[in-house]
């Protein structure tokens, strides 16, 4: 009986064990990780690799979480259309070929330093914006999400790339997404922004129309649509504060007063706000990075913090911003 019961408990274990380590990946299988077969398209690695060249390239997928999904399929589209392939936003050789020209691995080792781990730490952020209002900085709640954020990566995809390890001790060695770009050498060639509100994408454009960066969004709701024509930039507040209009009216905020919210990564607006010429809309950053493209916006343009941070080195005052229906 006992020896039965022992059994059932190893077979319970290894069963969790299974489940839990299921679609763990390792640096070098992500590196060396390759297009052999039409099949490999569903590849969690090769599909990892992709999103980090992409990102790296200008045609951002959002978080970079290793799985299919529409912003992924849409930066991949942008990417085929900018370079003359197949735009059907699937794998194949030849975008494959293109992706992989550059040298540069996939993923790297990175030491977490004293910086990452002295905060100062939020701890938990409120769902409210009553309670937001109460606080005196809208910080990362940990190492684990300043590290994620900044190398624009899924806090999961990252805690199962370093199983085991630490965040929040300096000196430790984890692998994190190389996506060191640097957008600002675009900046003398781009000459406006394209908002498509179908493709949920934000485009930036050369004088003769041709594609140099691509971003995921959200772009507003029925509640509060976003803008239609063309809206010029005014200015770039980096590190913003946030104020809550009443008459806004935005969906599960019950307050009847203005509220003001203080700045950090995790403020409704995120690291950056992108004003444009229309009253109380503009670019912004985001403190839910997995939500942008999927869910609604109260009628701007939501962005990843570090694609709208990147965006803001594209753009000057009197960019023109085309909203596309």
């Amino acid at each position: 009986m006992r020896s039965k019961l022992l059994s059932t408990v190893l077979v319970a274990v290894l069963a969790f064990a299974s489940t839990a380590f299921a679609g763990d990946l390792a640096r070098d299988e992500v590196n060396k990780a390759e297009f052999t077969r039409p099949s490999a398209k569903n590849s969690r690695a090769v599909i990892l690799k992709a999103q980090v060249l992409l990102d790296r390239l200008g045609f951002s997928s959002g978080t970079i979480d290793g799985r299919r999904g529409e912003n992924f399929t849409n930066a991949l589209r942008a990417f085929q259309q900018q370079n003359g392939l197949n735009t059907g936003g699937e794998l194949d050789a030849a975008t494959w070929k293109k992706l992989t020209e550059s040298p540069e691995p996939a993923l790297i080792e990175y030491t977490i330093s004293a910086v990452d781990t002295k905060g100062p730490f939020a701890g938990e952020i409120p769902e409210s914006y009553e309670k937001k209002a109460e606080l005196k900085r809208l910080d990362y709640t940990g190492p684990l999400e300043l590290i994620a954020e900044r190398f624009h990566m899924d806090e999961e995809l990252l805690r199962q790339l370093n199983r085991g390890k630490s965040f929040d001790q300096a000196g430790g060695v984890i692998s994190v997404a190389n996506v060191s770009v640097k957008p600002v050498a675009l900046r003398a060639k781009v000459a406006k922004l394209e908002v498509d509100k179908t493709g949920k994408s934000v485009r930036a454009l050369a004088a003769d129309g041709k594609l140099l960066a691509f971003y995921p969004a959200s772009i507003g709701s029925d509640d509060k649509p976003a803008p239609s024509g063309k809206l010029k930039v005014v200015r770039v507040a980096r590190g913003p504060s946030y104020t809550y209009n009443p008459e806004f009216k935005f969906r599960g905020v019950k307050a009847d007063r203005e509220l003001k919210i203080a700045a950090g990564p995790n403020n409704p607006v995120g690291s950056v706000w992108i004003a444009l010429n229309q009253k109380s809309y503009g670019i912004h950053g985001t403190a839910e990075p997995a939500r942008v493209g999927k869910v609604d916006s109260h009628g701007c343009v939501r962005m990843t913090n570090w694609d709208a941070l990147a965006l803001a080195l594209l753009v000057r005052k009197g960019t023109v911003v085309e909203f596309i229906e």
